[in-house]
């Protein structure tokens, strides 16, 4: 069952402080570069402490390093040699948000990640064998498909039966003594001067 998205921002801002472990690694991808791209056969991927990126926004664009830490808690990275210098002399390292770097070099010393990126290479060959066939060759592709489905035989619609309601005997003596009953007693209407000479009579006695 599809559900459906959150528009609201309160919601929203909800969502994302509050979400788990491995939804917060999702929410940590960044674009490769245009060679780790044609390399590894994928657009994105989450980043890791080792990975060289450079920055593509923001104050310090262009600068290039390796992440030496990563925040999952404050969505942030940290990477070597952006720092700043505070009024008591300390130096401390500039967050980054991961959405604002590009991976230029990937650290593949984890097997897991190795396995993802296999993966995910066998899944954009399939799609790239898919988009390089022509037109006429899909069309017969999915009409096949359809073809194998057995058609699903459609129920004839039950027309319903109209109940006309009959008056019942008695019902129908009642309606008979009612009319009756009007028949005998005449409408009188009453005029305003005779109702005001009515209430004065009242008012003597």
């Amino acid at each position: 069952m599809q559900t459906k998205p959150v528009t609201k921002p309160s919601k929203q801002r909800k969502m994302l402080f509050q979400a788990p472990a491995h939804i917060r690694y999702k929410l940590f991808a960044a674009p490769l570069s245009s060679e780790l791209r044609a390399s590894h056969g994928t657009r994105t991927l989450p980043v890791r402490s080792g990975d060289s990126v450079r920055i593509m926004r923001g104050d310090h664009k262009g600068f290039e390093g390796k992440i030496t830490r990563v925040d999952r808690k404050k969505y942030r990275i940290y990477v070597e040699g952006l720092t700043r210098e505070k009024v008591d002399g300390t130096t401390i390292f500039l967050p980054i948000h991961p959405s604002k770097v590009m991976i230029t070099r990937l650290s593949l010393e984890d097997k897991w990640r190795k396995s993802i990126l296999e993966r995910k290479k066998a899944v954009g060959k399939e799609r790239e064998k898919v988009e390089a066939k022509p037109a006429k060759e899909v069309a017969e592709v999915t009409k096949e498909i359809v073809e194998e489905k057995p058609p699903v035989e459609e129920k004839p619609k039950r027309r319903k039966r109209r109940v006309s309601k009959k008056p019942t005997a008695a019902k129908k003596a009642k309606k008979k003594v009612k009319e009756a009953e009007k028949e005998e007693k005449p409408k009188v209407k009453k005029t305003r001067a005779k109702t005001k000479a009515a209430k004065k009579n009242e008012g003597g006695a």
